[in-house]
């Protein structure tokens, strides 16, 4: 079995409690909620990509994240054809709901870090023996807090990063779980989030 890495997200999570998701927005609106994110410390942003709007929304989303140094990855990266769209639109890493194998060694080849997605510990041990390190808890809202703790038992070298349900009410409570990064999406469109979330952010760097 070739193992793969995807320890890259070390760098890109440093320093970084919150991530951002937008789904189906369009380019416009992509963009949009981009720079809000940005402005408020969130420099990871992800755009799952399951339409050819979506590819051009992520493709407009990186060239703007790339002007001011941030990081743009591809969500819903079920396919190894994904993986060349995505590589193509100029995703820096790329984001699955599940976890394949074949997904993961393709975006290590096309040169994009994988975070697959997990919510058993067969997954989470697949994944680990593959050689990753990163992943996505998902959907974390219906896992649980406690999720985390139990799976840190038999596997403490994996990171996890919170999806699903997450917004500024619960994203403390995830990173106290233990949690690297919470991702958020639809709480960055509720401006009275926004002073929540910069909590968070600033709670984390301070």
């Amino acid at each position: 079995m070739t193992h793969v890495s995807n320890d890259e997200f070390e760098a890109i999570f440093a320093d970084q409690p919150l991530m951002a998701i937008f789904r189906g927005m369009g380019v416009e609106r992509s963009l949009e909620l981009s720079a809000t994110a940005w402005d408020l410390g969130i420099s990871v942003v992800e755009l799952p990509i399951q339409s050819p709007t979506d590819i051009e929304a992520l493709a407009a989303v990186v060239s703007a994240g790339r002007e001011r140094g941030k990081v743009v990855g591809a969500g819903t990266v079920v396919t190894t054809r994904d993986v060349e769209l995505a590589a193509s639109a100029g995703a820096a890493f790329t984001v699955s709901p599940g976890f394949d194998a074949e997904v993961c060694r393709a975006s290590v080849a096309a040169g994009l870090p994988p975070l697959p997605g997990v919510a058993t510990a067969s997954e989470v041990q697949a994944a680990v023996a593959l050689g990753l390190r990163w992943l996505k808890a998902f959907p974390a809202s219906l896992l649980g807090t406690g999720w985390f703790g139990a799976m840190a038992g038999p596997f403490p070298q994996a990171r996890f990063v919170a999806t699903g349900g997450m917004s500024s009410q619960n994203a403390g409570e995830f990173l106290a779980a233990g949690v690297r990064s919470v991702a958020v999406g639809s709480a960055l469109e509720d401006p009275a989030q926004l002073s929540a979330l910069a909590a968070v952010m600033g709670s984390r760097s301070a």
